[in-house]
């Protein structure tokens, strides 16, 4: 059995999968914010419960919106900030008795989607994560990409390219630069772009809701956000050529990005035809739990 674990800033999911795949068990609950100590206690909590319900003890692997760092060990670049500069792997072992393997969220998207989602087969599989943040992961015949410095893929720190005279230099974000993807492309960043054009934060569904009524602000929020992806997307169809993009997230139910999205990224690549395809993650929102617990395979 494999137990696979997405630690997130809002919630902490567990699945446990058969050796061919099958869900046997899943459970959330919410993440104990700013509290490291809470969060690996409720780690524990939910690897007992999986176990005691399954009667099967799991290998487990964890996605993390971060990774660990080559030289020290430490985690390096999470969102949720209380993370960085902890030994996770360790104390985790220590706390649960056995080995972990810990990978960036985003590249357990990939592994998953590559494994038996909507990169299922493709070499290489591009997953972007368009949710309470942006990140993306990489993965190569079905495993993660993580890079001589653990940052493969990692793409929520860079600016969003061909920036336009009117969005430079663009927002601060919690990296430290500006107007970057993390903070452009994400659902929040999404949210927040139209809130400054109109004054009232809603959340994304509500945008797009008026969006398709037609709603000029709306409208307005939605074409500079898909531009925005798209420029992101060029670039790296660019740099990787993958065979396929997979978008994740809340973001990624929106389905008229699969149609808005190639013709917004044409201009930007550099090549007489561009085909690939982009695809929503077959496996929702979970789809990142289903890859931690692959990182086992």
């Amino acid at each position: 059995m494999r137990l696979g674990i997405d630690w997130g800033g809002t919630k902490i999911e567990i699945i446990a999968l058969s050796n061919e795949g099958k869900e046997l068990y899943r459970q959330r609950t919410q993440t104990p914010r700013d509290d490291y100590r809470g969060c690996l206690d409720t780690v524990k909590q939910l690897v007992d419960a999986a176990e005691d319900a399954t009667g099967q003890k799991g290998t487990l692997g964890l996605g993390i919106p971060g990774s660990l760092s080559p030289r020290t060990g430490l985690v390096k670049n999470a969102n949720s900030t209380w993370m960085n500069g902890q030994p996770l792997d360790k104390d985790l072992e220590a706390l649960l008795g056995r080995s972990v393997r810990i990978q960036n969220d985003a590249n357990c998207l990939a592994v998953s989607e590559a494994t038996d989602g909507s990169g299922a087969g493709a070499h290489v599989v591009h997953a972007i994560i368009i949710g309470t943040g942006s990140g993306s992961g990489i993965a190569i015949d079905g495993r993660a990409h993580v890079g001589a410095n653990g940052i493969g893929g990692e793409w929520g720190g860079i600016t969003v390219p061909w920036l336009k005279e009117d969005e430079y230099p663009g927002p601060d974000s919690w990296i430290g630069h500006k107007g970057v993807i993390d903070r452009w492309c994400s659902g929040t960043g999404f949210q927040l772009d139209y809130q400054e054009r109109s004054g009232t934060l809603l959340k994304g569904q509500e945008i797009m809701a008026l969006k398709r009524a037609g709603d000029s602000t709306a409208c307005d929020a939605y074409d500079a956000y898909v531009s925005r992806l798209g420029r992101s997307l060029a670039m790296c169809a660019n740099l990787l050529d993958p065979d396929v993009f997979v978008l994740g997230g809340g973001m990624s139910n929106i389905e008229e990005l699969y149609a808005d999205l190639p013709d917004t990224m044409a201009p930007y690549i550099f090549s007489d035809t561009y085909e690939t395809p982009i695809r929503k993650a077959l496996h929702g929102d979970s789809s990142g739990v289903r890859g931690a617990a692959w990182l086992w395979d």
